[in-house]
């Protein structure tokens, strides 16, 4: 059966590195026996530019008659002036809601070629493969929001006579969170069988539920072993010693930024992909990186994070694994034989662009 999917470019670098995509899609389809077709439609600013919306219906209609979806990046500063619920990032926001994808994985693995590349010292990061399982439609993201001036507003021991105030409500129901720990309790089965949960537990109501529903969850996982770690701490721990993780479970806000952290460790956030997986299968995959508007159109960035989650398409939601293996392998072969685009390279060392290094994944596939 043909599968399709759907690619939305969006902002920025989006457009450059989705046309290495379809480079390597198109190779697949053609010498390696991969049977599908793709379509592309506007999100985020591009959304906005094409119909008033950065997600526009017919957009989010595609998406959901789509078999898998590959998102580029959303986002850029002529936008900045938007009103909040037409900012590209809205669309993003609005697409994972409205295909119900709650569960986020997001792969953080430093390839041996690359130690030098990370931040920390090659030793504490060599053989580095983490994944971090972020709950991905609940949480303060999705939260009420208020805004508006309150009187005789309490600052500790202080009254503000007349303040302007922000809420945002973090709010998690068990249903929710059982739901992602079964998922990451799902990945750790296939990995090294340990699971760390992060929340905030100490302070946090919501925390002291996802912590209670976790444990619950645990019970149906005997052969898993899993442990808890506050979200200041495990921070820590991940740039202080991130191999002593395999599979980290936690919520939509605290997951966003220990996989930022993480991406660091690998060197860079352009070489991380991600997959965003709904209860029936169906995928948004994307690169962790953003739409780095001061690089877009020179022809500089690096496309390894899109092709690296066509591959995790292709495991997750298009049941080709083999291909996702092929693709990885042609990755770790670009990488040992030296070429690297510009966020990879040392200091002095030879740089290659976004089609070149596009061109040299496609050529290491082989026939």
């Amino acid at each position: 059966m043909t599968q399709k999917i759907l690619l939305l470019p969006g902002d920025g670098i989006g457009p450059e590195i989705t046309a290495e995509a379809v480079k390597l899609l198109t190779v697949l389809r053609d010498r390696h026996g991969f049977d599908a077709t793709w379509s592309s439609a506007p999100i985020g600013g591009a959304g906005y530019d094409a119909a008033g919306h950065p997600l526009p219906p017919a957009t989010l209609e595609a998406a959901k008659a789509a078999d898998a979806i590959l998102l580029a990046a959303v986002g850029g500063p002529k936008y900045d002036s938007l009103p909040k619920e037409l900012r590209p990032e809205r669309g993003l926001l609005g697409i994972r809601a409205g295909l119900g994808l709650y569960s986020n994985l997001r792969p953080a693995i430093l390839y041996p070629e690359l130690a030098d590349a990370s931040s920390l010292k090659p030793d504490v990061v060599s053989g580095l493969d983490i994944l971090i399982v972020r709950e991905l439609t609940g949480g303060i993201y999705f939260g009420k929001r208020e805004t508006g001036v309150e009187t005789d507003y309490k600052v500790g021991s202080h009254v503000i006579p007349s303040a302007r105030v922000a809420r945002d409500t973090e709010a998690y129901s068990d249903f929710e969170i059982a739901r992602i720990a079964r998922t990451a309790f799902e990945a750790a089965r296939l990995r090294g069988k340990r699971l760390c949960s992060v929340d905030k537990n100490n302070v946090l109501e919501s925390s002291q539920l996802w912590r209670e529903v976790v444990i619950e969850v645990s019970k149906e996982y005997p052969d898993v072993t899993l442990s808890h770690l506050l979200v200041d701490n495990a921070a820590m721990q991940l740039v202080r010693a991130p191999k002593q993780f395999d599979v980290l479970v936690t919520s939509n806000m605290f997951g966003d930024i220990l996989s930022d952290i993480a991406a660091e460790l690998t060197g860079s956030i352009g070489m991380l992909p991600s997959a965003s997986l709904n209860e029936r299968g169906q995928g948004l995959y994307e690169p962790s990186h953003g739409s780095a508007p001061d690089i877009a159109g020179l022809g500089v960035a690096n496309p390894l994070a899109m092709l690296l989650s066509v591959a995790m398409m292709l495991r997750y939601s298009l049941g080709r694994s083999d291909l996702a293996d092929r693709i990885q392998a042609a990755v770790k072969t670009v990488l040992a034989a030296g070429l690297r685009t510009g966020d990879i390279a040392k200091p002095g060392e030879a740089r290659i662009g976004t089609a070149a290094m596009g061109d040299a994944v496609v050529a290491a596939l082989g026939h």
